[in-house]
């Protein structure tokens, strides 16, 4: 077959004996379409050699084909993660992925999250916590016509919308875990103000204590905003109590790093002086020593999901449901044991 110019969508369809949406699933790899259709569409794609314009798709859409991930997060190594799980999910397809930080503190936080919705043109966005807590960004992203989900530590919207962990649930096991090893004085590291999984995780181990009938005093409670220094802090503060803790809960596990580096220094060994459990599983909890319990958030598949939320249907293609809860898991590691006192 001798090709003319530059071969179009049309010129697939018409040789093809098929209409232009039929070629665009099988672009976009849809399900939706038997294997010997599939097949010469494909064919007569590979003769012609034809590439898919994504600019002039984009002009038709009107939306670039781009996602992006909105996030102001003090954690490192969870934007990584929901990244990967973001990149799986669009590989293979014609999506990519840029990021933009904000402010949630700066007065001009949603003007600069409209410019760079409008200026980008984008598909969809993937708004991760704090940020996606905020009732205005997602009334900006609807004004917009944008495609939105929201990652958090609660559902706060529908399933479309959504990709939400089990915080205060798995929380409360994690106490539980502490007090079924005979720890009655627990100490919590809480997350900064603001934030719902802070929150959640307080109100999980709250509720476990109750439940014990176990007092906790405000002195056993320090504030910190995920960060190792916030940790340190909290951990000298809830150490220099007497009686001291003899377990400590931590809403991150950067902030374990730091109540375990506090406890070393005040010669404490763990977990014999001093049980920690963390929360996340990032790579620190099994590079520390003792390797540290903690709470396993499903960062990467809560990324991975909430991206095929977004590009779910596009082109007509098939609309595979997607998880909105996903379950964070306790990790037993060698931090907790029972007290020696």
């Amino acid at each position: 077959m001798k090709k003319t110019g530059q071969p179009t969508i049309n010129d697939v369809a018409r040789i093809a004996g098929v209409s232009k949406k039929t070629v665009s699933r099988v672009i976009n790899r849809s399900s939706q379409l038997n294997g010997e259709t599939r097949s010469k569409v494909e064919e007569v794609i590979a003769e012609l050699g034809y590439v898919p314009n994504p600019q002039a798709r984009a002009l038709a859409l009107r939306r670039n084909y781009l996602i992006g991930l909105v996030h102001d997060n003090p954690n490192a190594q969870t934007i990584m993660n929901v990244q990967r799980g973001m990149l799986e999910a669009l590989h293979d397809s014609e999506f990519e992925m840029v990021v933009r930080p904000l402010s949630r503190g700066s007065p001009t936080m949603l003007d600069d999250l409209r410019t760079f919705l409008e200026r980008q043109r984008l598909f969809g966005v993937f708004l991760m916590p704090p940020i996606s807590e905020n009732d205005a960004i997602v009334k900006l992203c609807v004004e917009l016509g944008c495609r939105y989900v929201r990652m958090c530590s609660a559902v706060l919207d529908d399933d479309e919308h959504m990709v939400a962990s089990n915080d205060r649930e798995v929380v409360r096991e994690a106490t539980e875990y502490l007090i079924a090893q005979g720890h009655q004085r627990i100490g919590l590291v809480a997350g900064p103000h603001g934030f719902r999984s802070a929150k959640e995780r307080r109100q999980g181990f709250e509720e476990a204590l109750a439940a014990a009938g176990i007092p906790l005093p405000r002195s056993l409670i320090a504030d910190g905003n995920y960060t190792f220094e916030s940790g340190l802090v909290a951990a000298e503060r809830l150490l220099e109590q007497t009686p001291r803790p003899t377990a400590i809960f931590s809403s991150s596990d950067t902030m374990a790093a730091g109540v375990m580096f506090a406890a070393r220094q005040r010669g404490l060994d763990i977990p014999r002086d001093l049980s920690i459990i963390g929360f996340d599983d990032t790579p620190i909890a099994s590079q520390v020593w003792p390797p540290l319990t903690t709470v396993r958030w499903p960062s990467v598949s809560m990324g991975r999901s909430g991206a095929l939320k977004l590009i779910a249907g596009v082109d007509g293609g098939e609309v595979v449901p997607e998880p909105s809860m996903l379950l964070s898991t306790l990790v037993r590691r060698a931090s907790v044991g029972p007290p020696s006192r």
